[in-house]
């Protein structure tokens, strides 16, 4: 073993435990705070932000649009140098999310609600690249349903995501009892949780006057989250 995988081995290790710690109280005291600030949200917006996330993750399952040209031959690369590429793409991808979310919290309510859909695309896209590069096939669709679950993991509850760690850590396994499609696959849950979960910091992003950098920073806080994630849920595959 080298002295990159013996470091990147603990790193693992220890985003491991904190995704088998138990739900906090406080998760639990956000969680009721978001289901208050749903109610407050106009169903109109409600309704197309719900409806972007569910036709975004149907995409992911039965499209082609976001396959990676990356997907690179692993007896090419090594662990250390992929991951180099990784974090160069998540730098780059923070950058273009910061933007997207300055940019349109700066227009009010209107472009900030667009600003779901296109941040929603640039997560997904990059989640993409990054499979591509760790050597992963996705023109299988269980791979791209493993993409669904590593964004459950970055942008779930503590409780749900205790329960999609127990999947992806294994994989293996789960995979096997996967239907040939994607028709059974939860997506009501999934569209709750990622809701809910990001209700808090986005919804800041439609108060006129605070929204541009609002927007900017909740964007490249959560994109650099889900490249973090990204990075550990496929070195548990790889270094299993």
């Amino acid at each position: 073993m080298s002295l990159y995988e013996d470091k990147v081995f603990k790193e693992l290790s220890n985003w491991q435990k904190k995704m088998k710690k138990k739900p906090s109280l406080t998760n639990g005291l956000t969680k009721n705070i978001q289901k208050k600030i749903n109610g407050i949200i106009p169903e109109k917006i409600n309704i197309m932000i719900t409806k972007s996330i569910k036709i975004m993750v149907r995409t992911v399952i039965f499209g082609f649009k976001y396959i990676s040209k990356e997907n690179l031959d692993n007896s090419k690369l090594d662990l250390e140098a992929r991951e180099n590429l990784i974090r160069r793409k998540i730098e780059i991808y923070k950058k273009t999310a910061m933007l997207s979310g300055a940019g349109t919290g700066a227009g009010g309510l209107i472009l900030g609600v667009a600003d779901f859909p296109i941040f929603l695309s640039l997560k997904i896209k990059f989640l993409f690249d990054a499979a591509g590069i760790y050597g992963f096939d996705l023109k299988d669709y269980k791979e791209r349903l493993y993409i669904l679950y590593v964004f459950q993991i970055a942008f779930s509850s503590d409780k749900r995501r205790n329960k999609v760690y127990e999947i992806i850590s294994d994989w293996d396994n789960y995979s096997e009892s996967l239907p040939l499609n994607g028709d059974n696959f939860d997506w009501r849950t999934f569209q709750e949780e990622y809701r809910d979960y990001i209700d808090i910091a986005k919804m800041l992003q439609l108060v006129p006057g605070i929204g541009a950098p609002v927007g900017a920073y909740a964007n490249y806080k959560l994109m650099g989250k889900l490249g973090y994630t990204a990075m550990n849920a496929y070195r548990l595959r790889i270094l299993k």
